[in-house]
């Protein structure tokens, strides 16, 4: 069976979306500070970084784990499966909304995927605020929130994330929509390889577990220099209001939301158009 025009266009979107991450340029400046944060971390000793990181992805596959099992995310779990049944009453299990067309799916991811963007973007003012103790959270929030959004939309897509395969692929899709955008298709390859050896239903996942490196703690940093710059211009307010710093926390955890949301709705179309036409 062929796919429909309307699966064409969005196996389209997909493909410009993959070349534009793999074809992806920097310009002078952003070469400039890719050396710095090069320089810098390679003065980490190899043993303490091996160590380091090695902690950072068994407590991301913790955090990972502790939201999947939470109330909050099992009602919006449940609130998936009834906006599913609005399309197709049969619907019982996640795996179950895969029945859905494409554009069902993406009506549905598109609803978590958007309130998440605005739950970054007022925790991103309220970080503005400047308020100590916020601040000193925001990176926090910031996982918990995309770290939910990815499982949300995997979820959406069909892909139940209490199976562990999926558990720890959602994961993987994390980690590489929050690499530096000359890493992103790096990542998307990686995803693409577990995706010739595991795609047709897998339960555990058997590829490479590894996570963090230094190249992806260059998008933490960045978040710090967000909170460097909200910490410098909260002080600056009109009528008792710090906007200039609520605009800047705003925005950037927007941003950062948006990108996240947006590779993880391109992997799981993928995924979705993949299982469904080389299963027939």
């Amino acid at each position: 069976m062929a796919m429909s025009k309307r699966e064409e266009t969005i196996w389209k979107e997909i493909q410009a979306f993959e070349e534009s991450i793999l074809q992806y340029e920097t310009n002078d400046f952003v070469n400039v500070y890719n050396n710095w944060t090069d320089q810098a971390l390679s003065l980490v000793p190899e043993p303490a970084a091996e160590l380091f990181f090695n902690k950072l992805d068994t407590w991301l596959f913790h955090l990972n784990s502790l939201i999947q099992g939470t109330q909050i995310q099992n009602d919006a779990r449940e609130q998936i499966l009834v906006t599913g049944r609005i399309f197709n009453e049969s619907i019982q299990s996640i795996q179950d909304l895969r029945q859905l067309n494409a554009d069902q799916l993406k009506y549905i991811a598109e609803q978590h995927a958007s309130r998440h963007r605005l739950y970054s973007f007022l925790q991103g003012g309220i970080t503005g605020t400047g308020q100590a103790l916020i601040l000193s959270t925001d990176f926090l929030a910031m996982l918990v929130l995309n770290l939910r959004a990815v499982q949300l939309t995997a979820m959406s897509y069909g892909y139940d994330v209490q199976i562990p395969f999926e558990m720890m692929t959602s994961l993987k899709v994390f980690h590489a929509a929050t690499l530096p955008a000359r890493l992103k298709g790096e990542g998307w390859n990686e995803l693409m390889k577990d995706l010739e050896v595991n795609h047709h239903d897998s339960y555990f996942y058997g590829g490479n577990e590894q996570l963090t490196n230094v190249h992806w703690l260059e998008e933490p940093l960045k978040q710090l220099v967000k909170v460097f710059f909200i910490a410098s211009f909260s002080r600056k307010t009109l009528s008792r209001i710090p906007l200039l710093s609520m605009g800047i926390g705003a925005v950037s955890n927007y941003r950062y939301t948006r990108k996240v949301t947006e590779f993880a709705s391109r992997y799981y179309q993928y995924r979705y158009l993949l299982d469904k036409y080389s299963a027939q």
